[in-house]
């Protein structure tokens, strides 16, 4: 989460984002309507042709859990990571089968387990609609005016597309909403888990070895896609290498990078630095704190938060690496000279100056009203599932009766249909981990904001949070997904008139949501949306379009080599092999949680140790290109993203290209793992394409 992310609703924001000046090297994270063709031909004497490149569009996938994959048979076959895949694994688990920590593998179609909650989405379609969005603002009253207008104008483009296509529609604003495009993606929701290995195997070195590198992990997992109950036959797949990605090679990763920031204003980035990023960081260290000496109770209770636990690490992990970024005066600088350029170059042109000259003061504007408010943006939340049932539930039959453009964000009709998908999840909800976390959420919320802010104060009423607490879970009927809808059918009478005390205390808390999003939309957002929309056009002007949007969770390709880089005083080496994850292994004794796993521990005579086990490349990536492929000039799979080293964070804000690093599983040490430790040939047959 940044800033730019914070700027809007709670709990789901609308992300604005900047564009990037012209890029270097191998930076940036290009959509696939502009993909970077002169760069690819003037320095690796590579064009890809429309074909290549809208073949690894459709073999991309998004999951809406928040990862990225690909499609890698013709069978439906789907190659994500095992850390994406915690969630459905974890919610697939039962006091008998920990499938997080033990594994899974359907040796037959009727062993695969169905997702109860996964959507996987393949972008089919692309249209520009940058002038019917702005053309929508124009004459408006004032900037709340013009962000109203906008808003109504996209909820009809995407409404207009689902009816006539039936695709998931989501108008997408790129470049500070200089450009809006609509992406219209083929939804599947029938995904059923075929393999993952041990978490130990996927995730071998745990936390201290989290963004760095050497790595040694097997982070993969499989899922099958179901389209109309037949497994999905589809031509869009990404035939695999057998030798994998190799040292010096051009590479490509097609993925869902989640977010970015790297055109911020200076103002903006030292908001981050001295607000949001010390904000994030108390809060994900007191909720871990909370939630390990809850796993240290009893064996069920570690099992019930493990994933949430190493979510929340990597979560830390990675503000931490930002906060430090912010913090270097380098970084500093380099932004500063970048803003410099661009307002120089504005003034240098009477025109420009006059359009758009005032975009930065009027941005510095914004973040000052913005500094008093992030607080509780940040801190007014109850991490719970159910409250968040609640109060979804409470806004939907609200806004539903709405016109469409009229409604908040989250609940226009051509996203109903996912956000109904959600609502009625049959996933477990366990009491035990909603108290846990909804009463850390709400103590630190109190300690920060004071028992007297009115968020509080309409969950609580004052009351102790515990006995508030304990009564809202053990109250509540909305763990049942058929209470819930029931609730949604029997729209606003049926939810007015519930006595569910989850309901009651969200019907509470609904006056106090929307006066905060009313007053942040109309004195922040539209401010921000304004003054962002002069940026992105200055920058059009000034650079042209040889540059990338920031990253916004939609389909991006980035470019890079198959190379180490200077570290600890010496390189690391472009990739790893079996050889050193046993070497790793028992350097520290085979010691948690650098121990092996039984299966990695008994294959050691099996396998051929100087396979390729994961390697570095220079593509850009950041959070969200989890599970995204990485292929060669031939398009072939050669590798996964799993991870960056400690040095690509930063990347939220600059890109160093000597230190930047996007970690992958090697695909020749993915099929020596299924063959030789899983013992898995037909898997490793399927994706080899072999009969």
């Amino acid at each position: 989460m940044n800033f730019r992310a914070l700027r809007s609703a709670i709990p789901i924001f609308t992300l604005l984002f900047a564009v990037v000046a012209p890029a270097c090297g191998e930076e940036g994270m290009w959509t696939f309507d502009n993909p970077p063709l002169k760069e690819l031909a003037d320095k690796y004497n590579f064009r890809p042709t429309q074909e290549w490149l809208d073949h690894l569009r459709l073999s991309s996938v998004r999951l809406n859990d928040g990862g990225s994959g690909s499609f890698v048979s013709p069978n439906g076959l789907l190659l994500t990571n095992h850390h994406v895949a915690r969630d459905e694994l974890q919610k697939n688990s039962t006091p008998e089968h920990d499938y997080v920590r033990d594994g899974f593998y359907a040796a037959t179609p009727d062993q695969e387990m169905k997702t109860p909650d996964l959507e996987v989405n393949v972008l089919v379609g692309m249209q520009d609609v940058t002038a019917r969005v702005q053309g929508a603002a124009k004459g408006a009253r004032d900037d709340t005016g013009a962000l109203e207008a906008r808003d109504a104008e996209i909820a009809a483009i995407e409404r207009e597309s689902k009816d006539k296509t039936g695709l998931r529609s989501d108008v997408v604003t790129l470049y500070n909403g200089g450009e809006y495009w609509l992406y219209q993606y083929k939804a599947y929701t029938d995904v059923r888990l075929v393999f993952a290995p041990e978490e130990q195997a996927a995730f071998f070195g745990g936390d201290p070895d989290n963004f760095t590198y050497p790595r040694y992990d097997f982070d993969i997992a499989l899922y099958r896609v179901y389209d109309n109950g037949k497994p999905l036959d589809t031509e869009n797949y990404l035939k695999w290498s057998a030798k994998g990605a190799a040292p010096g090679e051009l590479v490509f990763v097609s993925g869902h990078p989640g977010s970015t920031s790297r055109q911020g204003t200076v103002a903006e980035l030292l908001l981050e630095r001295d607000v949001i990023e010390p904000q994030f960081i108390e809060y994900l260290e007191r909720r871990v704190d909370a939630e390990q000496a809850f796993q240290k109770q009893t064996p069920e209770n570690a099992e019930l938060v493990e994933t949430n636990v190493f979510r929340l690490q990597n979560s830390l992990k990675a503000y931490l690496g930002r906060e430090e970024a912010l913090t270097d005066k380098v970084v500093l600088a380099k932004k500063e000279a970048e803003e410099k350029d661009l307002r120089d170059k504005v003034a240098a042109d009477p025109e420009l100056e006059k359009e758009y000259g005032d975009a930065w003061d009027e941005v510095a504007h914004a973040v000052d009203l913005a500094r008093p408010e992030m607080p509780k943006r940040i801190l007014r939340r109850t991490d719970s599932q159910l409250f968040s049932f609640a109060l979804q539930i409470v806004q939907y039959v609200v806004e539903v009766k709405k016109p469409d453009g009229e409604r908040l964000p989250q609940y226009h009709e051509a996203g109903l249909d996912s956000l109904r998908y959600q609502l009625l999840s049959p996933a477990p909800i366990h009491p035990s981990v909603e108290k846990l976390y909804m009463t850390t959420a709400l103590t630190l919320a109190k300690e920060k904001l004071g028992a007297s802010d009115e968020y509080l104060q309409a969950i609580l009423q004052g009351g102790d949070i515990d006995k508030t607490v304990d009564a809202l879970v053990d109250g509540t009927r909305l763990g049942d997904p058929a209470f819930r809808k029931s609730l949604l059918d029997g729209g606003e009478a049926a939810v007015a008139a519930s006595s569910d005390p989850m309901i009651v205390a969200a019907r509470r808390v609904d006056p106090v949501w929307r006066a905060s999003y009313i007053f942040y939309r109309d004195h922040i957002s539209s401010v921000f949306a304004a003054a962002d929309e002069k940026l992105g056009k200055a920058r059009f002007a000034v650079y042209g379009k040889n540059a990338y949007p920031d990253a916004t969770f939609t389909l991006r390709l980035s470019f890079g080599t198959v190379k180490g880089y200077p570290y600890n005083g010496t390189t690391a080496p472009p990739f790893t092999t079996f050889y050193g994850l046993y070497d790793r292994a028992a350097s520290f004794s085979d010691k948690a949680p650098w121990n092996l796993s039984p299966k990695e521990e008994a294959a050691r005579d099996e396998l051929d140790l100087a396979t390729p086990m994961d390697f570095v490349s220079s593509c850009d990536v950041t959070g969200g290109n989890s599970g995204s492929p990485v292929v060669n000039r031939d398009g072939e799979l050669v590798g996964l993203v799993f991870d960056g080293d400690i040095e690509s964070l930063a990347g939220n804000f600059v890109y160093d290209g000597t230190r930047n690093r996007a970690v992958a599983v090697h695909s020749a040490g993915i099929i020596e793992g299924l063959r030789k430790i899983y013992g898995v040939g037909a898997l490793a047959d399927e994706l080899e394409g072999k009969p």
